[in-house]
């Protein structure tokens, strides 16, 4: 099958410019200049005209894309699909996660397999290809969570990114007796990666001095919502971001990447790291960029609950998502991600009524990345190139994608996303396709819309139907961080 899409504007990595784009089966085959821009005589004079007016192209199937961008499909490094946590799972699984993805144009996710203390590294990635293969809409990949490092998981992280793909381990300086790793563990961890060039991700806060905070709050009957904020000050995180950074410094300066930053206090480290030159890069998500702990996590009676996570939504008296938006222009956040965890409100979320620290952690928000960015282009924020830099390119290079994924040029994936800019919609839990009772956006007005949505050449979101499937998506096992110094 070939596929001509004409007319559009391709967001590339040298900006926005008219562009057709050929695909011949999963891959793009060519980048076109439109027939209005060929040679006079180019496309005519007796010369053989093909696909929309094309000298010679040939194709199946043509796209219009007249008034709408092209941009490489999004790529979604933090998701958490059928992820355990305080006595549930989140409430999407592979099938229903990706599904949700494709709808809010992005073509590959890399989610977490998870190693809990005590459990064998190996078979937690085991169990978690058990979980996606077969019922993945579109392609995946994965990191590794390391829930305890001892000798035999330092050997299974050289194992993994040597045969497995997996090149990337997750390590948490929170949630002690869970996934909680100390400061002699992590040293270690980052010696070892190091070593092979792995990443090292890091969710940083300090877990040990949230868990007494924690105490004394529902000690005191401060039991609501908006405390599971209170009890994790930016302070903290900003604290758990310095000490990792100057652990990866004394491990040999291994590429250190923050997930979900959230605070001006961790992105003041993140700045500073890199600019003495550090292999250090953070991600942040929507939630940071655009909710507040006063006006969403302190609701009135038990709402704050649909928008518990951690780290918490910030304070709006403080310059946090100003700084943040700043981080994205700058390139101090490198890319932006979901940390997609969702728990229904109803028997999921509930299960934290008078005590906050029940509540499951996280926010459900792969489908409307895309759009909910693309509104920092609309406002001026960032730009056209920056927006799809930070959810498909920069993604894509820094967890050994790239080429293949994030851009949109010969050889690569033809991972397509056709977005109209003309077009409006209101997000609502109504209409959304995640399988979540509620939504964190709900009536969020959106400038801008997923049109069409390839996947390796697939047309799987087209005209408001959705024709993916489950288990055409591919595990793609994934080589090292292009950003290594």
């Amino acid at each position: 099958m070939r596929t001509l899409i004409t007319g559009g504007t391709l967001i590339g990595p040298l900006g926005a410019a008219p562009t057709d784009v050929l695909v011949d089966g999963e891959t793009v085959a060519a980048l076109l200049a439109p027939p209005a821009l060929l040679a006079p005589g180019a496309a005519g004079g007796g010369a053989a005209t093909g696909a929309a007016g094309h000298p010679a192209v040939d194709a199946d199937r043509v796209i219009d894309a007249t008034g709408k961008y092209v941009i490489p499909g999004g790529v979604d490094v933090h998701t958490h699909m059928e992820l355990p946590f305080g006595g549930t799972a989140a409430c999407d699984t592979f099938a229903t996660g990706s599904a949700a993805a494709a709808w809010g144009g992005t073509t590959t996710i890399v989610d977490f397999a998870v190693q809990r203390t005590g459990e064998v590294v190996e078979e937690g990635l085991a169990a978690w290809h058990a979980k996606a293969e077969g019922q993945c809409a579109i392609d995946y990949g994965f990191h590794m969570i390391m829930g305890g490092v001892g000798e035999a998981a330092l050997k299974a992280m050289d194992s993994l990114v040597a045969h497995e793909g997996v090149t990337s381990f997750k390590l948490f300086m929170a949630y002690p007796g869970v996934f909680f790793s100390d400061d002699g563990q992590i040293l270690r961890a980052m010696q070892r990666a190091a070593d092979s060039g792995a990443t090292i991700m890091m969710h940083a806060e300090n877990g040990l001095a949230i868990d007494v905070l924690v105490a004394q709050a529902l000690a005191r009957g401060d039991t609501d919502p908006i405390y599971h904020g209170l009890t994790r000050p930016p302070a903290l995180e900003g604290e758990a971001t310095h000490r990792a950074s100057v652990l990866a410094q004394v491990a040999g300066n291994p590429p250190l990447y923050f997930v979900h930053l959230s605070a001006s206090e961790a992105l003041g480290v993140v700045s500073a790291a890199r600019a003495a030159g550090r292999n250090v890069f953070a991600e942040t998500c929507p939630q940071y960029l655009y909710l507040s702990l006063e006006e969403h996590l302190g609701a009135v009676g038990f709402e704050g609950a649909k928008y518990v996570a951690s780290p918490p939504l910030r304070t709006n008296t403080a310059p946090h998502a100003d700084d943040l938006w700043r981080g994205l222009r700058t390139d101090d956040l490198a890319v932006v991600s979901t940390d997609h965890c969702p728990f229904c409100f109803a028997e999921q979320k509930e299960l934290g009524r008078g005590d906050f620290s029940k509540i499951p952690n996280g926010i459900g928000t792969v489908e409307h990345r895309i759009d909910l960015i693309y509104q920092g282009v609309v406002t001026g924020k960032i730009s056209l190139q920056r927006w799809v830099e930070t959810c498909a390119t920069t993604p894509a290079r820094m967890f050994g994608l790239y080429p293949r994924k994030g851009v949109i040029a010969p050889g690569s994936d033809a991972d397509i996303v056709i977005y109209d800019p003309n077009a409006t919609t209101t997000i609502s839990a109504a209409t959304h396709h995640m399988n979540i009772d509620h939504s964190a956006w709900e009536g969020f007005e959106i400038a801008g819309k997923v049109d069409t949505v390839l996947s390796r050449g697939s047309v799987v979101v087209s005209g408001g139907q959705f024709s993916g499937r489950a288990g055409h998506g591919r595990y793609v096992p994934r080589g090292l961080s292009q950003y290594l110094r």
